[in-house]
């Protein structure tokens, strides 16, 4: 009961004009941000810090909030008009979709399905801050390397079955991706790995191009390869707001992933280094096992559903430890760090007692955005799917003059096109041979996470593996990796004892 006097208070602070004015510029700037590829939410809100040096703090801080919180939502458009990936937390949302949007003709659906998602994922997320923020940032902390690399090694683990029909070409690509995201300068020791004497090689490959590469320009050589381009289209027909509305049936199957997911996210994104991109994975595993009407990966809602609430959840979560106990949980978070240090506020333990107005300000600025931001999406949703409208032969240059900017601006250099066109080739064979790139794309963001906890882990044991069997948290995810792995070896020995 406190808590919701003091976020009224918050409220009433933030109803201002000039905080509703600098939350509706920062929803609105989120969006457009996270729409375009190759920018994200991380690079988003540095770029947009100094805009916020004129505020005071409170009305600073709002702003970031709001835009970092309406990226997530923005990372979607893309990925389902366009199947290329915002920002990372969104590569989920291109299997199900893209697929929607083009091979079902329901753009405005998926995207409807992807925004009220998000709303409600933010919305739990959000309210689960407002009562347990610092009790959950004080539990994200009893997650170290070991209880990261136990949790890390059940998704990795999970990725090749959870990902496409066929398990084996999901390894052979889970573990393709973690070789190519060992390329680079060793994070602990400085040692090169595969430069093979190129200095570009030793920064390793960039995420960005690589992700615009593998499933963008992939898509762009999709459409060269198709026979009779002329004037043909993605969607035919007008779209309108009426006929882009989610039907009752389809509101009943989105709801139940999007508030599993919900709560799944939140507790994501407390957790150190976990971040948005682990959320939206984690959820979409999550609905891979319970019920979905249509198969996931077909375009399905409960696909959609399940990333988008999760990644959002996992955003509103990582506020926790960031407030509360000062500890970013994302790199995004950390840019937020630096911007509250700049403003003279000392994040901690502290600060809901010494700054409870600008705390519960900036919760209750978070939930003005996530309204702000649903409505505004929602609202350009019959306007923006008109690109599916574009004739496939005009797309084919926009599509990669996309590619070519989203690569180039996230490096500033030409190595980030050459890597968008090298893994665009890639990702082509592979979706021409019926290898589904999803896996790769995973691996790749979860590997570095992985190897830098299971170091750490290894250096506090002194190398013994017993570790990750001494402490509980750890213990009871290594339980759940022996059952991934062992239950496909125990049905095999089953079935074959049938026959």
């Amino acid at each position: 009961m406190h808590n919701l006097i003091l976020l009224g208070n918050g409220l009433l602070n933030v109803l201002s004009i000039q905080n509703l004015l600098v939350t509706g510029l920062g929803a609105i700037l989120g969006l457009m941000v996270g729409a375009m590829p190759g920018i994200g939410s991380l690079a988003g809100v540095a770029l947009l810090l100094p805009l916020t040096y004129k505020f005071n703090p409170t009305t600073a801080i709002i702003m970031l909030g709001a835009l970092y919180y309406s990226n997530m939502y923005g990372g979607s458009f893309s990925a389902i008009l366009l199947n290329i990936p915002g920002d990372s937390p969104a590569v989920m949302t291109t299997l199900d979709g893209y697929p929607m949007a083009t091979v079902k003709k329901r753009p405005g659906q998926a995207l409807y399905t992807s925004n009220l998602s998000s709303f409600i994922g933010g919305f739990i997320g959000i309210a689960i801050l407002i009562f347990m923020g610092p009790a959950l940032a004080e539990f994200g902390l009893k997650f170290g390397p070991v209880e990261m690399t136990a949790l890390l090694l059940v998704a990795m683990t999970s990725i090749g079955w959870l990902v496409g029909d066929n398990p084996t070409k999901g390894v052979v690509l889970t573990l393709a991706g973690i070789l190519v995201a060992t390329v680079g300068m060793d994070t602990l020791t400085g040692s090169p790995r595969y430069d093979f004497g190129n200095v570009f090689l030793l920064g390793g490959i960039p995420f960005i191009p690589f992700v615009i590469g593998t499933v963008g320009f992939a898509q762009v050589m999709k459409l060269i390869d198709e026979k009779d381009v002329g004037t043909k289209t993605v969607v035919e027909g007008k779209m309108s707001l009426k006929g882009s509305l989610l039907s009752r049936h389809e509101l009943r199957r989105l709801l139940p992933p999007a508030i599993r997911s919900g709560f799944m996210g939140t507790f994501v994104g407390v957790l150190p280094g976990a971040g948005a991109t682990t959320g939206s994975f984690l959820g979409y595993a999550m609905q891979k096992g319970f019920k979905s009407e249509e198969p996931l990966g077909t375009g399905a809602i409960e696909g959609i559903a399940a990333c988008e609430a999760a990644n959002n959840a996992a955003a509103a979560g990582s506020f926790a430890p960031l407030l509360a106990l000062g500890i970013p949980g994302s790199g995004t978070g950390a840019v937020l760090l630096g911007g509250l240090m700049m403003w003279g506020l000392n994040p901690g333990p502290l600060l809901f007692s010494s700054q409870p107005e600008f705390c519960w300000s900036l919760i209750a600025s978070l939930m003005l955005a996530n309204l702000l931001t649903l409505a505004i999406a929602l609202g350009i949703i019959p306007w923006i799917t008109r690109i599916l409208s574009v004739p496939i032969k005009l797309m084919i240059p926009c599509i990669t003059i996309v590619c070519i900017v989203g690569s180039y601006s996230s490096t500033n250099s030409l190595y980030g096109v050459i890597v968008m066109l090298i893994s665009g080739v890639v990702g082509y064979l592979c979706e021409k041979n019926g290898y589904t790139t999803a896996p790769m794309l995973l691996s790749f963001v979860l590997a570095p996470l992985l190897e830098s906890n299971m170091r750490k882990s290894f250096i506090i044991s002194h190398g013994s593996i017993s570790i990750f069997f001494t402490e509980p948290i750890a213990c009871c995810f290594m339980i759940v990796l022996l059952a991934i792995i062992a239950t496909p070896i125990i049905r095999g020995i089953l079935s074959g004892k049938k026959r």
